[in-house]
């Protein structure tokens, strides 16, 4: 019954926003427009060398040989051995790739079911060229706040994700070692780069014309008027888009400004909203990452991150 009532809404919300479309071509194609823009602009330049470099790494084997010194510290904090290699990779490239390596080590057996979660929370980070380039300086105007956003967000994903490692049990993937498909490494890694930053151009324009609906149809009046009662109206207008669509409302936080509009775009870029959820869902799925839990967490290393911004920025 609860599957049924879902795929309802769904279906209403979908034609609903289709049929927006249509009777507003003028307004929706040009936010879709828009999307792709600012995806080209903030995202593309930010993501695609270092997703590139991330697959190489994974393809050939590399990534895992360089994880083998820190084999003994993975133990102790009941992560695999490929953990820390795959953290390093998803703290340089940013969303989705961490949770595209995690999906890749998975598919060749180096994970388990269980360690899979675990890696994935620790994997889910943006990269510094999008949060010291992107937000810090085009649209704060600062790179020492994007630094400082940063480092808030890469201490409250680590220190929450080792937490949650330490209080579950045993790695139970040090044995298992990941198979290597014998194919062109430098052909698979560049479509895999070069299909993975096209679906992420996709989500963002797509998040973003939703974003757009649900602002210009009221959809978000309901949290508008809670987050009033603690900010100003410009402020939780920006951090609803954001939670559909993160870079849209850390642009919109940005053109308000301010020390807690800065502690919302460190929440903002965390959490990931419902865009970036969804792109690392599509490949942490298959490997048996429970959504909901995985939601949760994102949430706790959010309010985390918002806390070491309100007292940094």
């Amino acid at each position: 019954m609860k599957k049924k009532i879902g795929y309802v809404i769904l279906c209403i919300a979908l034609l609903s926003f289709g049929a927006a479309i249509i009777v507003r071509p003028e307004r929706y194609v040009n936010c879709c427009f828009q999307g792709f823009a600012m995806w080209a602009e903030c995202v593309l330049p930010a993501l695609f060398p270092f997703m590139c470099i991330t697959l190489i790494f994974v393809k050939t084997g590399i990534a895992e040989k360089a994880s083998l010194p820190l084999k003994r510290v993975t133990g102790k904090l009941k992560l695999p051995p490929a953990a820390a290699a795959c953290f390093l990779l998803s703290v340089c490239s940013g969303y989705p790739a961490g949770s595209k390596v995690v999906s890749e080590f998975y598919s060749g057996g180096a994970f388990s079911k269980k360690d899979s979660g675990k890696v994935a929370y620790l994997c889910s980070t943006s990269g510094p060229l999008f949060i010291i380039g992107s937000v810090g300086f085009k649209m704060f105007g600062d790179k020492l706040t994007g630094l400082k956003i940063l480092l808030a967000h890469i201490f409250a994903v680590t220190v929450v994700s080792l937490i949650i490692a330490l209080i579950s049990k045993k790695s139970t993937s040090e044995e298992v070692k990941r198979t290597l498909p014998k194919s062109n490494v430098l052909y698979d890694a560049f479509y895999g780069a070069v299909i993975a930053v096209t679906v992420a151009g996709g989500f963002i324009a797509f998040f973003y014309v939703v974003a757009n609906f649900c602002a210009d149809f009221n959809v978000f009046y309901p949290l508008e008027k809670f987050f009033n009662l603690f900010l100003d109206s410009n402020t939780s207008s920006a951090l609803c888009l954001g939670l559909v669509e993160a870079t849209t409302g850390c642009r919109a936080l940005s053109e308000v400004g301010g020390k807690l509009q800065i502690a919302l775009a460190g929440f903002l870029v965390t959490f990931g909203g419902l865009s970036i959820l969804l792109q690392q869902l599509s490949y942490l799925l298959g490997a048996g990452v429970k959504p909901l839990k995985f939601i949760a967490v994102k949430f706790l290393q959010a309010v985390v991150c918002f806390l070491i911004l309100l007292v940094i920025a």
